[in-house]
């Protein structure tokens, strides 16, 4: 384990008032709310409190996280627990197909903890997920948002193979800030992963989180990484520390800056940039169907 900074006990982080959010409304919104509640569904945009989950339950776009709930790495500025996961859950595909036909999702998001546990690092899950999603909701689109399968670029094919509509892996930080931030994951192994996606010939996505202390040329040096890798969207966000044991916040990045890094991106070729203070990796989803 590493020392990870930690917020003095009398420091308070006081958020700008961008960072403000409208609680979610909107016939949509309520619809979707009152599935969730009476089947007792469960969404990462619900447990992760995403500041944009009325925006895109009102757009019928929703996000599921597969292979439990407990991750074999320690990124320290994630909240998904660290350490042993549970067995594998076999159901879990035809369960996940269910919620998303009974909450009538038009665009499906998954995304998962990282199986490093697992020899086929949870892909036989991943695919059947997205077949019996297919199954129940033959109109519902997809985005997979994958882990890089620690290289192990036979397991990322079998995800692959059954041809998601958008496949993303998340840089998440750039290169100088990597170690720091993804203690088990390589910068080039990312990028090597979104490669092999964009060969693959899927539309290809990928995130950065702003806000962890890096500078406007590693933005800049990691934006341009990734449109050379083949990236065709990418999301830019503000990092918000989940607890006081995580990776602090060292600037908000204003809106301003996150314009300025939207009109950079598309000047540089990428199809969609989608750059602000509350952005995450689902937001827009279902904008980013465009043909290859």
């Amino acid at each position: 384990m590493i020392d990870l900074p930690v917020i003095p006990a009398n420091q308070v982080q006081r958020k700008p008032d961008w960072l403000r959010v409208k609680l979610p409304v909107g016939k949509e919104y309520a619809h979707v709310r009152s599935l969730v509640d009476t089947h007792k569904l469960h969404t990462i945009c619900e447990s992760g409190n995403c500041p944009n989950m009325g925006e895109c339950w009102g757009a019928g776009t929703a996000t599921f996280m597969i292979l439990g709930n407990i991750c074999t790495r320690s990124c320290s500025f994630c909240a998904v627990a660290t350490g042993r996961p549970l067995a594998v859950d076999m159901d879990e595909p035809e369960r996940v197909a269910t919620s998303v036909k009974l909450m009538q999702v038009k665009h499906c998001v998954i995304t998962s903890v990282d199986r490093d546990d697992l020899k086929d690092g949870g892909s036989i899950i991943w695919a059947e997920t997205i077949n019996a999603i297919r199954r129940e909701s033959p109109d519902t689109t997809l985005e997979t948002l994958l882990p890089d399968f620690k290289g192990n670029w036979e397991n990322l094919a079998r995800v692959l193979a059954v041809r998601p509509e958008v496949v993303s892996h998340n840089l998440e930080t750039v290169r100088r800030l990597t170690r720091e931030v993804r203690i088990q994951a390589k910068y080039d192994r990312s990028l090597d992963c979104l490669r092999q996606i964009s060969a693959a010939g899927l539309r290809t996505k990928s995130g950065i989180m702003l806000g962890l202390g890096e500078q406007e040329e590693d933005v800049l040096e990691a934006m341009q990484d990734l449109y050379d890798a083949g990236v065709h969207i990418l999301t830019l966000g503000q990092y918000l520390q989940p607890t006081r044991n995580h990776h602090p916040v060292i600037d908000w990045v204003t809106p301003d800056q996150f314009k300025y890094y939207k009109e950079v991106g598309l000047q540089m070729g990428f199809k969609y940039v989608e750059s602000g203070p509350l952005v995450r990796s689902s937001y827009h989803a279902e904008k980013h169907l465009f043909d290859l």
